[in-house]
């Protein structure tokens, strides 16, 4: 009775707690929005330049984006074009933050006459000439330009805001040409570096070293330690930025059809021949009925192998089958032929393209050509000499087989040779089109007939039933693996089951390793609340069950040694071994390079490069090691180094001999090839300006 009596005198408080409960439950995002009463901004996408993106500006541009990419191309934007238009509008922005303040800052601006001049005015964008060239002539037509703008107002509202968003992007490429073109002109070549650049090509000396390579000393007599790995990231830490990463391991178990899976199949699939042999309209019945959509009348061009085959014995009201595609099986009912107004045939082919535009290259293709039809005529085997010779490789392959097509399906020319020939056999000319030269034989007679047949294409999937025995064995996998100790034990115990890892994911993947649609995945690996040595839910992909177990994790502004560790790892053990051969290398003597080589031992090679440039110069068993080109050329004739530390190596050199680089006056082709290198601005450009605009992308925590 107190009990009640307490609860009685508490139900205001009570009830009260409810109530805002469900205020908050109902209107809670709003009231807490972007900018929460608590603190906070949990709705930012990112931050550009100082302003922040929130969720649902974001959002709004990207529906648009999407609505306008679909109403353009007809159909639902698919995961990996909405991921492509995600990645555009985050674009957008770094535009309209990032770039539109350096833009304003230099005056740069596309005026309204200008955008005019582009889009109908004497120099039109190269877009717009794409977008209004005539598809038959291949033409570009101003005037179409100019009607389609007059009758812009009458399009639909969708159509007038898409062109109004391509302008803007003409216009925003515009100025961005402008910026970019700053930074190329900007770039000046002194004669000085011209000359270096030609010093550097153009002097040849030959060499004579001693190279004991690092792989020399065997790796496991070389112990690294933690602390010198972290002490060598100390030293080194603009060359190892770190970055927002995580490590993972994961079982698969593949959903797969099962016998009863394939039990039941085929007794649908009789029950449908019975269907579809009463059926009144067998092509509705067959539509209906169908996993794959299906045609009424087929030529052979558009039938499997397999049912060309078999159709050749159907007789008219039959139901045959099933026949196996790949996971789909088929049940045809046959209603008889009729004729139709284009021909199919089936023929093969060998092609002899020129190499080059030249008329000399021309008649040497058809020279070749001519052999081979020569050859052909006299008995040749025609598919060994289109494996052989022919240019299309993905019939050549096939011993030139092209497989059936239907009349107009190919080049004019081609196609009139084929099906102006009435039986089979080799075609007694060579047939030219702007591939090239084409020896054709018909394999199978044009014919016109097509063939009535109403089709049932049933894929074997795995059932429910199956799916939820799967799906249970993964749980219970995942409910067994608390730690990866348990992880690994249960992997132990059923031998079917596959680890696999995949390092260093990003926080934008989709993909992980070969499987696609992980993004679920990678979300979960990120959580701040997925601890490592923690396993995941059972997650579905690419019709498999996925379980995964966190195992490593990076920070971009705390790098560790793990993040880098097999780099890290290269680097100091080869800084041990260069100690250790240069050590024993400096306490030899000897006249001659062989002689310090021979006492030396194992592992030492004495080479010569021979007329080699700076620029270009390559070390028979070191390969491409600048600081070893560098030391060598520093000498003079008949000098030695003294032992030093390369790439992969440590070196004794000698300049055996050097050719001067002859005296010129004009290093304008160097400045030139130098100059080329400021085409590198656009990227460098847009590199420096995200840097400077402190990009923050939390894009990976909504999508």
């Amino acid at each position: 009775m107190a009990l009640i009596n307490k609860i009685r005198e508490r139900s205001g408080v009570a009830v009260l707690i409810i109530a805002v409960s469900l205020i908050l439950f109902i209107v809670g995002g709003d009231i807490l929005g972007a900018q929460s009463m608590f603190g906070g901004n949990s709705q930012a996408v990112g931050e550009i330049a100082g302003e922040t993106i929130d969720y649902k500006d974001f959002q709004l541009k990207l529906d648009q984006a999407r609505q306008a990419f679909e109403a353009q191309s007809g159909r639902a934007a698919s995961e990996a074009e909405q991921q492509s238009l995600r990645e555009q509008v985050w674009n957008q922005y770094i535009v309209d933050f990032a770039y539109k303040k350096e833009y304003d800052e230099l005056g740069l601006k596309v005026s309204n006459d200008e955008l005019v001049d582009m889009v109908q005015g004497n120099n039109v964008s190269p877009a717009i000439q794409q977008s209004f060239t005539n598809p038959q002539t291949g033409v570009f037509d101003k005037t179409s330009v100019i009607s389609y703008l007059k009758n812009l107002k009458n399009l639909p509202p969708e159509q007038q805001q898409a062109w109004q968003n391509f302008e803007k992007s003409l216009a925003q490429d515009r100025v961005r040409q402008k910026y970019e073109n700053l930074f190329r002109v900007g770039t000046y070549v002194t004669r000085a570096e011209a000359e270096k650049e030609y010093q550097a090509q153009t002097t040849k000396a030959t060499l004579k070293y001693l190279f004991v390579p690092f792989y020399s000393v065997t790796d496991t007599t070389v112990k690294v330690t933690d602390a010198q790995l972290e002490d060598y990231l100390a030293k080194h830490k603009d060359e190892y930025k770190g970055f927002d990463s995580r490590t993972i391991q994961y079982v698969t178990f593949p959903i797969v059809p099962t016998k009863e899976d394939s039990t039941e199949l085929y007794n649908r699939i009789k029950e449908l021949a019975r269907g579809l042999a009463t059926a009144p309209n067998d092509s509705t019945y067959a539509r209906i009925n169908s996993d794959v959509p299906t045609k009424l009348y087929w030529s052979l061009s558009e039938m499997t192998d397999q049912l060309k085959g078999a159709v050749k014995s159907f007789i008219p009201g039959s139901v045959n089958g099933p026949y196996r595609e790949g996971n789909t099986y088929f049940i045809y009912k046959y209603g008889g032929t009729k004729l139709d107004t284009a021909y199919t045939a089936k023929a093969s082919h060998i092609l002899i393209r020129a190499q080059g535009t030249s008329d000399s290259a021309k008649a040497e293709a058809r020279t070749k050509a001519a052999d081979l039809l020569k050859q052909l005529q006299g008995g040749a085997n025609f598919e060994q000499l289109a494996a052989a010779n022919s240019a299309d490789q993905s019939s050549a392959q096939r011993g030139g087989d092209l497989g059936y097509f239907r009349q107009g399906a190919m080049v004019k020319p081609f196609s009139d040779a084929v099906f102006s020939m009435s039986g089979t056999g080799l075609i007694g000319r060579l047939v030219e089109t702007d591939f090239g030269f084409h020896i054709i034989k018909v394999t199978e007679p044009k014919t016109n007939v097509l063939y009535k047949i109403a089709a049932i294409g049933k894929t074997m999937t795995p059932s429910q039933t199956t799916r939820d025995a799967i799906y249970a064995k993964a749980d219970q996998f995942s409910i067994e693996s608390k730690s990866k100790a348990a992880f690994d034990e249960s992997v132990k115990k059923d031998k079917s089951l596959i680890v696999q890892t995949a390092n260093r994911i990003p926080e934008s993947a989709t993909n992980i390793n070969t499987m696609q649609n992980a993004r679920e995945i990678v979300r979960w690996a990120f959580n701040e609340d997925t601890n490592e040595n923690q396993a995941s839910p059972v997650f579905e992909t690419d019709e498999q069950y996925v379980v995964a177990i966190l195992t490593g994790k990076s920070d971009k502004d705390n790098p560790t040694i793990n993040d880098f560790r097999d780099e890290l790892t290269l680097k100091v053990r080869n800084q041990i071994k260069a100690e250790q051969i240069t050590k024993k290398l400096s306490g030899i003597q000897g006249p001659t390079l062989e002689a310090i080589a021979q006492k030396y031992g194992a592992g030492a090679l004495v080479e010569n490069a021979n007329d080699i440039s700076l620029a270009t110069g390559f070390l028979t068993s070191a390969g491409l090691d600048p600081i070893a080109l560098g030391k060598g050329f520093g000498l003079k004739p008949g000098k030695r180094t003294k032992v030093f530390t390369g790439e992969n190596g440590v070196f004794i050199m000698e300049q055996v001999s050097s050719t001067p680089a002859p005296a010129i006056g004009d290093y304008s082709m160097y400045k030139a090839n130098l100059q080329s290198k400021s085409f590198q601005a656009s990227f460098l450009v847009n590199e420096a300006v995200r840097e400077n605009a402190k990009v923050v992308d939390n894009r990976a925590k909504f999508f």
